[in-house]
């Protein structure tokens, strides 16, 4: 991401007047390594290989805000890897992730993680320190940095299933492990601000486990922990929450928690969401990733993109897809919706 795109990417999230329609997409390791070419082993543990991808899909897509911009990460493995999750890696997919057996009532018993020495976190921690420098050189910037949220950790923790029956048997053990996993995606992003350094002045959280559960549910088990988190940051951050599993539960609620900009899926329609929302967060979405970002011809991506910019009617909006961009995404889809953009753009003057 280029300084110039932070400012217009900064100025559409917290809803400035004048702000335009950023086309920004959430990319990583499901997407980048197979679009380049390139083994995920080589894009994870190969600085060179991973900072050469980056820049390509750069210099590839320039009218393209890709977000959160040189996220170094491991697939979904940092933050369970700090809680002992074992992690498996494949030279052609996303690492998969096994949860180690671990009772609730064992809780008590497990050290808070430590996202410096734990994991694959510092890892991840050296890799921005000794890249960074390099990145600005080239002329771009680090403003975001990016975790997976606390029902999505405890998720890797337990078992999604498993979790889902947690819930219900036994209420404040789940609590624990959520208060657990929140502090960790709190130190995780602060640590991460800390190795880049003064440019971040942004939060990518990732949960989709929120999307599972009803509205009781998540007063008791989500609200609370997603709004500390956001507490936690200055408040003229950018605060964006992805979670593209369902939003129906909680759509009204979520501009109570602080967050600025909401990326989901297209279970939720453009126009639906708009008016449950009614301006208070800026909206990051939404063509049908899958159905249409991979498998539609660019003709059909076109044609949507200008049916998301139609409905929105003028309310925030930052163009994307529906969630992170899908594994076999092809360029010419990604090329149809900057058209798509430049010819709403020019014919509404805007």
């Amino acid at each position: 991401m280029r300084p110039d795109q932070w400012q217009h990417f900064k100025a559409a999230a917290k809803r400035q007047p004048g702000a335009g329609i950023p086309l920004s997409l959430i990319v990583d390791s499901p997407w980048l390594p197979a679009h380049l070419g390139i083994t995920h082993h080589d894009y994870y543990f190969d600085s060179e290989v991973w900072f050469n991808a980056h820049r390509r899909v750069i210099e590839e897509f320039p009218e393209v805000i890709f977000f959160p911009s040189w996220w170094a990460e491991v697939g979904m493995a940092a933050e369970p890897s700090a809680l002992g999750v074992r992690v498996r890696f494949w030279p052609h997919q996303t690492p998969s992730e096994e949860r180690v057996p671990c009772r609730l009532e064992d809780l008590d018993q497990l050290a808070p993680p430590d996202p410096t020495s734990d994991g694959f976190c510092p890892l991840i921690l050296h890799r921005y320190a000794t890249m960074k420098q390099r990145i600005f050189d080239a002329g771009y910037t680090i403003p975001v940095v990016a975790a997976r949220g606390p029902l999505c950790t405890a998720s890797f923790f337990r078992g999604v299933t498993q979790l889902m029956m947690d819930l219900m048997d036994e209420p404040q053990r789940v609590l624990q492990l959520i208060d657990l996993c929140t502090t960790l995606t709190i130190d995780w992003l602060k640590a991460q601000a800390a190795a880049i350094g003064p440019c971040v002045e942004g939060i990518l959280v990732l949960d989709d486990i929120v999307g599972m559960i009803g509205p009781d549910d998540y007063e008791r088990f989500a609200h609370p922990f997603l709004k500390r988190i956001c507490a936690a940051f200055p408040n003229d951050w950018v605060k964006v929450y992805h979670n593209d599993a369902g939003i129906d539960a909680c759509l009204e609620r979520l501009p109570d928690t602080g967050f600025d900009v909401l990326n989901w899926g297209p279970q939720t329609a453009i126009a639906d969401a708009c008016t449950r929302l009614g301006g208070r967060m800026t909206l990051m979405g939404n063509v049908p990733p899958l159905e249409l970002g991979v498998r539609g011809t660019p003709e059909q991506v076109e044609q949507a993109t200008l049916d998301v910019l139609r409905k929105a009617a003028g309310h925030p909006l930052i163009l994307s897809v529906g969630g992170g961009v899908s594994p076999g995404m092809p360029a010419p889809n990604i090329r149809a919706m900057a058209n798509a953009l430049a010819a709403f753009q020019q014919s509404s003057g805007g």
